[in-house]
């Protein structure tokens, strides 16, 4: 199938059907335009997404809602438009790559010590609670009861200090640093903190999926990779990459983790192919 063939019979070739328009643009940005530095047409986008089996009418609103928010703003030349990411968009993709592909790369000993963050957000701001447990989720913390917030990792107290004031919360919040004394026990915090057996079964499916896909031309690695990024970039929201020291048993994170690196690398060059082939003719 060539590049322009791409919308033929994308549906029936992405596997993922209830992934969001939105969110495949947002690793298809991630992966193919950040990456270049330069701007992409709407018609490579469009066509891009529906290799993916997303309609022409959902890829459009996709990429418009993207704008909306911020990340994305339009240039015309002519008739055609062109998206450059907006520096708001680079933060985000910035962060969002050092955080993907430097996940549970390189785990440290652990000092056994913990942060723990006690902030109260009333309940009917929603909003802003939404936005708070989707940042401090993103750092890999957990909340064993309502307005506390723990990790066994203080390197982050930074990034968690820098969250807090953005969210106009340093009036509201405390924090610090210790050791767990002999009253309870660590295993019923930390799974009060995480839904650890849910994150392991995720990585279950992970492992049986991309341990058996294959990406046999350009078109297939792209879809494959897209496919790939998509589903490894959940598990930062989802493992808080415990110290092997807080586990009862062998975690599948590293073997996970393992597997993405050495999938991506395979596909990663045909499926840049692809990408370049298909801005060619758009």
């Amino acid at each position: 199938m060539t590049v322009g063939e791409a919308t033929i019979d994308a549906a029936s070739r992405w596997p993922d059907g209830g992934a969001s328009a939105g969110s495949l643009l947002l690793t298809v940005l991630g992966e193919f335009v950040y990456p270049r530095g330069g701007p992409v047409w709407t018609a490579a986008l469009v066509t891009g997404l529906a290799a993916l089996g997303i309609e022409e009418k959902a890829a459009r609103q996709a990429i418009a809602r993207t704008a909306a928010k911020g990340l994305l703003e339009s240039e015309k030349s002519g008739r055609r438009v062109s998206w450059h990411i907006t520096r708001s968009g680079t933060r985000l993709l910035t962060e969002g790559t050092r955080r993907i592909y430097g996940f549970l790369t390189d785990p440290s000993p652990w000092d056994g010590q913990w942060l723990v963050l006690s902030v109260g957000v009333p309940e009917t701001q929603r909003k802003l609670r939404q936005r708070l447990r989707t940042r401090l989720t993103w750092l890999g913390m957990g909340s064993p009861s309502p307005g506390i917030w723990i990790l066994p990792d203080v390197s982050k107290v930074g990034e968690v200090e820098t969250i807090v004031d953005e969210l106009g919360l340093g009036d509201k919040a405390f924090a610090w640093t210790g050791k767990l004394t002999t009253i309870g026990k660590a295993e019923t915090l930390i799974g009060d903190a995480w839904s650890l057996t849910e994150v392991e079964g995720r990585y279950a499916d992970f492992l049986a999926t991309f341990g058996e896909l294959r990406a046999t031309t350009p078109l297939k690695a792209f879809q494959a990779q897209v496919r790939l990024v998509h589903a490894w970039r959940q598990f930062p929201f989802l493992d808080p990459a415990l110290p092997r020291e807080l586990l009862d048993h062998d975690w599948p994170g590293p073997q996970a983790a393992a597997l993405f690196h050495r999938r991506h690398d395979e596909w990663h060059a045909p499926a840049q192919q692809y990408w370049t082939e298909l801005e060619a003719i758009s």
